[in-house]
């Protein structure tokens, strides 16, 4: 017997709206010297998991996946199309549906001592292995020259924007999770 795996349209609502949020807040981008820009996406994708859980966040930024794929102009810099998905900082956009959902199963998980900090942690790692292993490959760089280029700038902003997204998704899932079923 095959489980009904339905959708609802409050899913679909709720999907829309952060996929919307995400390609808003790319758009908040500060070009770097090594060509991959610091961008609040990792920020929005931290509040998918966060508010939508793993399912629903992961599905929100394949969404936003495909839209840039196909060519809206939703990704930094107001860009799109498939060139972004395979050019140096591709690997950090493909990583987005793994980290939303990594971030997503320790909401799930949080209620165990440090679970929620270690797949925060697990997600964001995801993005920074995925995306520097793209740029070494694209660029024909070495690691140590990814991880110059696609880490060490970043950590900081990183972290702040990591615990930003988790207080105020904390908050927004706490007050509007639960009415809602989110996760």
């Amino acid at each position: 017997m095959m489980k009904n795996s339905k959708i609802t349209t409050k899913e679909i609502c709720s999907i829309a709206i952060m996929t919307a949020i995400t390609a808003v807040l790319a758009q908040i981008s500060i070009p770097m010297p090594l060509g991959v820009p610091m961008t609040m996406q990792t920020f929005a994708v931290t509040l998918a998991g966060i508010i939508l859980g793993a399912k629903n966040g992961a599905v929100s930024m394949v969404v936003y996946l495909l839209l840039g794929a196909v060519g809206v102009p939703v990704f930094a810099g107001f860009s799109g199309g498939f060139q972004d998905l395979t050019g140096p900082t591709g690997g950090f956009l493909l990583s987005f549906p793994v980290m939303a959902f990594l971030i997503g199963m320790g909401m799930k998980l949080r209620k165990q001592k440090g679970m929620f900090l270690l797949f925060l942690i697990l997600g964001t790692l995801s993005n920074y292995v995925v995306g520097v292993a793209m740029f070494c490959i694209v660029m024909k760089a070495s690691v140590w020259t990814g991880i110059s280029a696609c880490v060490l700038p970043f950590i900081p902003a990183a972290v702040i924007k990591a615990a930003a997204a988790s207080v105020l998704g904390l908050k927004i899932q706490t007050r509007l999770g639960a009415a809602l079923q989110w996760t």
